[in-house]
Order: C-alpha cells, then sequence, then structure tokens
C-alpha cells in the first residue's frame, strides 16, 4: 500500500508532539520495516527542513532531510499540481498540492491527523489511528 503522510504526522515525531508522537512514530516504523511504502509532498520536506532549522540548525535539518529520503519516496509538486489544487474544491491550498502530488505519484491513500481538511478528496484519506489499526492487522499476517 502507497500512503502520503501530511506533513504534521513527520513533525510530530520530529518536534515529539505530545499526545500525537507515539503513534507517528509506529506510522513511520510501518515504513522503515517496508509494511508500507511511504510518501511525502516535495513540500514537507522544504517545510521540515526550515524547521528543523529553526530549532537545531542547518547540520541537523541536512541529516532530518537525509534520513527521510532514505525511507519516504517523493510525491513531485509542478505546474500540473499547482493548476489541478488552484481549481480543486479544496478550502485549502497547501492541502490541495499535497493530495495532488500524492494522487499524482499514484498513492492508495492519506494520513493526516486532520480529516476535515480533506472532504474534497477522492482517495481514501485515513487517520492515524486508522492507519495504525491496518499497519498492524497487516504486520500480523
Amino acid at each position: 500500500m502507497k500512503v502520503l503522510y501530511d506533513t504534521n504526522i513527520v513533525l510530530d515525531v520530529l518536534l515529539k508532539r505530545e499526545p500525537f508522537a507515539d503513534v507517528a512514530i509506529e506510522l513511520i516504523s510501518a515504513v522503515e520495516n517496508k509494511i508500507i511504502q511511504g510518501y511525502l509532498c516535495a513540500t514537507t520536506l522544504t517545510t521540515i527542513d526550515y524547521l528543523i532549522t529553526k530549532a537545531n540548525g542547518k547540520n541537523s535539518a541536512k541529516k532530518t532531510i537525509i534520513h527521510l529520503l532514505q525511507l519516504f519516496e517523493v510525491a513531485a509538486v509542478n505546474k500540473a499540481t499547482i493548476d489541478i489544487a488552484v481549481y480543486s474544491d479544496f478550502s485549502d491550498f497547501e492541502d490541495a498540492v499535497l493530495y495532488y502530488s500524492g494522487a499524482c505519484a499514484g498513492v492508495d491513500a492519506f494520513v493526516t491527523r486532520n480529516i476535515k481538511d480533506f472532504k474534497a478528496a477522492k482517495l481514501k484519506i485515513y487517520s492515524t489511528a486508522e492507519l495504525l489499526e491496518i499497519i498492524q492487522k497487516i504486520a500480523k499476517s
């Protein structure tokens, strides 16, 4: 299963944001353990670089990005993605870009803590708890 991870899930792990970090760690571990194939939107990486640089410095940010690139595929953002997003029914442009980058990359689903932000989605949107339950079932089989 190919799943695009919302930026907030990666940030939950990197910034140890409670009460979300534990579930987010398990979701990223599923990518590390090749239970699912994880994708990040290209803009997620730029956002993470900015925030980690601000919090921990450029070297830390670079190491983080390199590690994420070893784990995740990257869903591109280009003019086509932006065109689709800007004319979509999404109320938030950033969410639209994230969604359509994944859709254009051929993901099966998305995982986010903010399902309500993806009402216009046609692909499956999982909450973190829903995806964790699926991962646990896959791991057991």
